[in-house]
């Protein structure tokens, strides 16, 4: 056994993957082969959905097939709905959104089938009822009456019905699908990880993406959307931004939405998802978060050398929209199902238990003493 540690498994290779490639030294992402950017420009979310759980784009008529699964399946039962109504306001959205993912799987009659076909059912009704339950959430807890979906409305629009009661503008339509497309998918990142090591037990669906959400939840991953807008918050206008971020950094403070495990020369996603917040910031009238957040980024830049991540521009991109704070990281976990999904069934496909060794640091080999004699 070597004893050299990987802390964090940084640089190790653990397995193969078609879903999606990170490239951090020409800065690409791409889905099953596509450049990610090309596909927010060109395709809706339920075409990227489609892509990452079945390898292929869809044709039209693939498409409205899909779509109609998504619809017919967006009901989740009373049972589930009083839950959610029942929760605890006080409860972060994200403990909400692995709880209710856990009571699915209560609830599904293929729970325990790992077969292909009986999980891409499974992923089907997770990724079409889990926008149901949240959005439950976001009114119960404000006492408003719960929203059940609306056919023929795009997965974007719907939630925004059921959060809202009604559908913005189709900019911010676009701006939000283009969020999910690039929140798909991102390979071997913490929360996929965790689903593909609980899926190598021969686990189900369920356990794998509820364990995949509490992983998500960490501000170092999927929580960072909402450190940024709670920064953005704290520094209030442009006039504050730079005297801010100067003194976080003096003071050694982690500024969030910065930084990437993998990306060295800025997140791949960022150019995208930065003009569709412009774009959004723009329709809206809205001035101070953008002037903020190019200050913010400038000086990280310049005094540290460390890029965006997507979360930055997604952040308060989410916030302009009408979304709570806390309701960004179950935002993610929306889009994610789809990618965390394809990893599972990849995993199934050619299992390994993953069982990595440790290297024991504890005390030597010591006698046990009697109660009396310690």
């Amino acid at each position: 056994m070597s004893e050299d540690i990987k802390k964090g498994l940084l640089g190790i290779v653990v397995d193969e993957t078609t879903v999606s490639q990170v490239m951090p030294d020409i800065n690409s992402l791409t889905y099953r082969g596509y450049a990610v950017q090309d596909l927010c420009e060109k395709c809706s979310f339920e075409e990227v959905a489609y892509l990452v759980l079945n390898k292929e784009l869809p044709n039209k008529t693939q498409l409205n097939k899909f779509k109609k699964q998504l619809e017919e399946n967006r009901n989740i039962t009373i049972n589930l709905r009083e839950i959610v109504k029942h929760m605890p306001k006080r409860s972060h959205p994200m403990d909400v959104a692995r709880t209710v993912v856990s009571v699915m799987g209560l609830e599904d009659k293929e729970a325990n089938s790992n077969s292909p076909a009986a999980n891409m059912r499974k992923a089907i009704r997770i990724f079409a009822k889990t926008p149901t339950a949240i959005a439950a959430f976001f009114r119960a807890r404000k006492g408003k009456n719960v929203i059940p979906p609306k056919k023929k409305l795009s997965f974007s629009e719907n939630f925004f019905y059921m959060c809202f009661g009604k559908v913005p503008k189709k900019e911010i339509v676009k701006a939000f699908d283009v969020s999910l497309i690039l929140y798909a998918e991102h390979s071997f990142n913490v929360s996929t990880f965790t689903a593909r090591t609980i899926t190598s037990s021969l686990s189900d669906i369920h356990g794998a993406i509820t364990g995949a959400i509490a992983s998500l939840k960490g501000p170092l991953h999927g929580g960072a959307n909402e450190e940024v807008m709670h920064m953005l918050k704290k520094i209030k206008k442009p006039e504050n931004a730079k005297k801010w971020i100067l003194d976080a950094l003096e003071n050694k403070k982690l500024v969030m939405g910065f930084g990437h495990r993998v990306y060295r020369k800025g997140d791949s996603r960022v150019p995208t998802m930065k003009k569709y917040y412009y774009k959004v910031a723009e329709l809206l009238k809205e001035k101070k978060l953008p002037k903020m957040s190019q200050i913010i980024e400038d000086v990280m830049i310049e005094k540290k050398n460390i890029h965006p991540n997507v979360d930055f521009p997604t952040g308060p991109t989410y916030h302009m929209m009408g979304f709570d704070t806390d309701f960004f990281t179950p935002i993610f976990v929306m889009s994610r199902i789809t990618g965390w999904s394809a990893h599972i069934m990849e995993q199934h496909a050619a299992n390994k238990l993953i069982r990595p060794l440790s290297k024991y640091s504890g005390e030597k080999h010591r006698k046990v003493m009697l109660l009396n004699q310690r």
